[in-house]
């Protein structure tokens, strides 16, 4: 669990992120607080998908979730077209969404294993 609380903004948008791949059956739901480390944003969503339709779904609910829920749309998103890695820009959340297989090759989470996981799930 996470020692540092990020902005309340951030952590509700993650949760918000969190809870529709998780809806979406995404696997490995993880919430990463990069705020210590990263300049660029305070927490990565990160979620994995059987396959590349899934990815694209995921990615959909969130984004739909999101708006639903505070009104944002994301800054900017990538690799919507090739649906393996799909990047959504909130700003003070980083979303990831990736098939399985590239997860594993790119392991995001040990990139960043020294950083505090947030429990989203609790998050109400």
């Amino acid at each position: 669990m996470s020692t540092y609380q990020p902005q309340s903004d951030a952590l509700r948008i993650a949760t918000i992120a969190a809870k529709a791949a998780d809806e979406k059956q995404a696997t490995d739901v993880t919430v990463l607080d990069v705020g210590e480390i990263l300049a660029i944003t305070d927490l990565f969503v990160v979620a994995s998908a059987g396959n590349k339709r899934q990815v694209r779904t995921i990615s959909d609910a969130i984004t739909d979730a999101v708006r639903s829920e505070t009104g944002r749309s994301p800054l900017s998103s990538e690799g919507v077209s090739e649906q393996q890695w799909i990047l959504i820009d909130y700003g003070s959340v980083v979303v990831h969404i990736f098939d399985d297989e590239t997860r594993r090759f790119y392991e995001i989470e040990r990139l960043y294993q020294d950083v505090p996981t947030v429990s989203w799930r609790l998050v109400s």
